[in-house]
């Protein structure tokens, strides 16, 4: 159902809130006020049943409920003093006292298309030319050649993002599209982009065929397609030849300059780069089996071909999944094994965007030698502005420093680039844990379960959540997650957890998270 009041749009179908063409951004909580209240527009609603509605009458201070109110009315542009669409009534309740109209369908009168924008529920498109582009389709005769086809796609995708001219939409979330008959106007609607480029690959014996067609998904025009013949191991010529004329179409006078910024050849051996290709689709299914199966096929990639950087990068980065989701089995050796991985990527390539960031997290998180890692990461932003991953490793840099509302900025803005992305449950953790920081523990709460909703296997999320529950009194709860993760972790204590995070966090934020480890029960 869509809700349209003044200049507003509410669409509980998409929980989202649009002002014109524009999402407004509103906390999961603040959502819910607002529907509730719209919803049951014809009653005073009193607080009882907001907090039995939204908190599924769970205890809530009334600073809580202020809190949404105020945000929900801030985001209609209204407030307490001037009450023009909530209205509260002294003892008794709240009442949303708008003109509203409902739409059940997904397009009706009101909401049109107009000079060839999207209609409402579309993500504002950037100022610079934006574009998607999505799964390839495998023609190939052999189903087992469908990582092939992603692989092409992804290094289209890193092509075409060296180009600062151009927003990008990252990997992730356009491979959610894969397998789907889907409309380019609603892929151009939901990514926020206004160029979607589609097409196949097909493989046999020693050549390859890629078509490729460019199309303006605010209308379905077709702007481009062509045809690229090529033998197999011509296939990094091919794929050069793709992203330029992709670049070309969109800007018929780009410079030549920016065109050849956009090729990459990994490697002229085509045996390493297809261990590589499998190496990266084993890594994105985040379990442990599929993280043991990743290393071996990089080991066998940098066997073949020591020079290939992409692979030693992701060497690296499968030992960094393996702390973060608690799948560690030898520390010493696995970091070790992170360093020399990581130190050979840096000296083959040092201008690969995706090297950097994947090195620079590694660095980081697994060897604890912080400011050259994040150092790493802001080089890969500089180079390639729409890599989502550099956006988030930047905001928890923000929050090392306690700079909690700039960490937001640039974790929303990472979400923004990459909508879809698997990799979105680092976002929502980052966003969870800045609330947190701030004292906001009922929007940390929300995000956190957003976080592990996405990625149940992700410890973080999960100590997030137990923090914030256990600061906003719902200790029990906290507790519960607590000996969820002691059983993953049989070693985690509060005495070894706390001196490990004083690297990363200022005292003030470290107290705060030594007070929530406490109140949730962890082992001392």
């Amino acid at each position: 159902m869509r809700y349209l009041f003044e200049d507003y749009e509410l669409d509980s179908g998409r929980r989202e809130l649009y002002r014109d063409t524009k999402v407004v951004a509103l906390t999961p909580q603040a959502f819910d006020l607002l529907d509730y209240l719209i919803r049951n527009r014809e009653r005073v609603v009193c607080k009882d049943d907001l907090i039995a509605a939204i908190w599924k009458g769970r205890c809530v201070s009334d600073a809580a409920l202020t809190t949404r109110l105020n945000a929900a009315r801030s985001a209609i542009g209204d407030s307490g003093e001037k009450q023009r669409l909530i209205k509260t009534l002294p003892r008794k309740g709240y009442r949303f006292i708008g003109t509203v109209q409902e739409a059940h369908n997904a397009s009706t009168g009101v909401v049109t298309e107009i000079q060839g924008e999207t209609a409402k529920g579309a993500l504002t498109l950037p100022d610079i030319p934006s574009l998607a582009v999505l799964p390839f389709i495998n023609l190939s005769s052999d189903p087992e050649q469908e990582y092939f086809a992603e692989g092409m796609v992804e290094d289209i995708i890193t092509g075409l993002s060296r180009s600062k001219s151009l927003f990008v939409i990252a990997r992730q979330s356009t491979f959610t599209y894969k397998g789907k008959t889907v409309d380019v106007r609603q892929v151009g609607r939901e990514l926020g982009v206004r160029y979607v480029l589609e097409g196949s690959v097909r493989k046999s014996n020693d050549r390859v065929r890629i078509i490729g067609q460019l199309i303006e998904a605010t209308t379905g025009a077709h702007l481009w397609a062509d045809r690229f013949d090529s033998q197999l191991n011509d296939i990094f010529d091919l794929q050069d030849q793709v992203t330029s004329s992709v670049i070309s179409a969109l800007f018929p006078h780009l410079e030549r300059a920016e065109i050849e910024r956009a090729k990459r050849k990994p490697t002229e051996n085509l045996q390493a780069y297809d261990y590589y290709l499998r190496s990266l689709s084993s890594f994105y299914q985040f379990t442990r089996e599929q993280n043991i199966e990743a290393l071996r096929l990089t080991r066998l990639a940098v066997k073949i071909d020591p020079g290939l950087a992409v692979a030693h990068a992701l060497g690296a980065y499968c030992y960094l999944q393996r702390k973060v989701f608690g799948w560690t089995v030898d520390a010493d050796q696995e970091r070790n094994d992170t360093r020399l991985f990581a130190r050979r990527a840096i000296e083959l390539d040092k201008d690969d965007p995706t090297v950097l960031v994947r090195v620079g997290q590694a660095i980081a998180a697994v060897l604890y030698e912080i400011d050259e890692g994040v150092a790493l990461v802001f080089r890969a932003h500089e180079l390639n502005p729409s890599l989502a991953l550099a956006q988030y490793t930047i905001g928890w840099d923000h929050i090392r420093r306690g700079n909690v509302e700039a960490a937001l900025k640039q974790f929303h803005a990472g979400g923004r680039l990459s909508p879809m992305d698997p990799f979105i449950f680092l976002m929502q953790t980052g966003i969870a844990f800045a609330h947190f920081l701030a004292d906001r523990y009922e929007d940390g709460t929300s995000w956190a379960k957003s976080a592990v909703l996405h990625r149940p296997n992700y410890l973080n999320a999960q100590f997030i959540l137990a923090a914030c529950h256990a600061m906003s009194g719902r200790v029990e709860e906290a507790r519960m997650i607590s000996a969820r993760l002691v059983e993953a972790r049989p070693a985690l204590r509060i005495s070894t957890l706390i001196p490990k995070l004083a690297q990363f966090y200022i005292p003030e934020h470290l107290e705060r998270i030594n007070r929530a480890c406490h109140i949730a029960g962890l082992p001392p």
